[in-house]
Parts: C-alpha cells; sequence; structure tokens
C-alpha cells in the first residue's frame, strides 16, 4: 500500500514538472504574427500576375524558424524565408497562383515552424479572367 501511495505521489510530481516546464518553453517561444492572412486578388488577367508577400513579424522571445510551407493544390507555389527569424525581425511567404485556369480561386496556404502558434493558415482568393 505503502509503495502505491509513494508511486502516484511521484507520478503527480513528474506530471506537475513537465505541465510548468512546457508553460515555461510556450511563454519564451518563439511566436509569428501576420500583417495579413487573407489576401484578395480581385480580378486577374488571364496569364497575369497573381503574386502576393505576405509579412510576418516574430513576436516571440527566441529566433523563429519557418520549417515548410504547404499549400492546399500545385496551382499554388509558395516560398518562404529560409533564414531564422529573429525576435521582433519580419519574413515574408510569397505565394504565387497559376493564372492559367480561368475561374473563381480560394487556396489555403499553411505555415509550418517552431513558433508557439503553428501552424498558421493563409488564404488567397480571387478570379481569373477567360482567355480572349
Amino acid at each position: 500500500m505503502k509503495r502505491i501511495l509513494f508511486l502516484a505521489i511521484l507520478g503527480f510530481l513528474a506530471i506537475d514538472c513537465i505541465a510548468q516546464n512546457q508553460t515555461v518553453q510556450a511563454k519564451d517561444s518563439a511566436e509569428i504574427i501576420f500583417d495579413e492572412i487573407d489576401h484578395n486578388f480581385g480580378v486577374v488577367n488571364y496569364k497575369g500576375d497573381a503574386t502576393f508577400e505576405f509579412i510576418f513579424k516574430n513576436t516571440g522571445k527566441t529566433p523563429l524558424i519557418i520549417k515548410h510551407v504547404q499549400s492546399s493544390c500545385g496551382c499554388t507555389t509558395p516560398s518562404f524565408t529560409a533564414e531564422p527569424i529573429a525576435p521582433k525581425g519580419k519574413g515574408k511567404i510569397v505565394v504565387k497562383y497559376d493564372t492559367e485556369r480561368p475561374g473563381s480561386f480560394i487556396k489555403n496556404i499553411k505555415v509550418f515552424s517552431n513558433a508557439k502558434n503553428s501552424p498558421v493558415d493563409l488564404t488567397i482568393r480571387g478570379e481569373i479572367k477567360q482567355a480572349q
């Protein structure tokens, strides 16, 4: 009985230590904040330019590292700042949409990083005119 009580107390102490450690890590980690997370291109000409830069800032206390950026389809090509972003520093995710696909579109981009608020979802939308 003493052994069970001892192991239970030991287990609760371990859980408490882990929880406190995660709280400290979350406060001291990077945080990614975007100026804009949803961009509307409006109407774009067929084979026109549909490129947008999503600007972000690291508002955390440690360097921000973008691990990868994933688009919802092959018609959307993201590129990103590969270097670590210092606290209070800025970076960008550049998204290009293939304008050889007439019609309306809404595409999602997911940004994965070491930030406490990762992943972040970005959206682009608009309409591509028919070819003339």
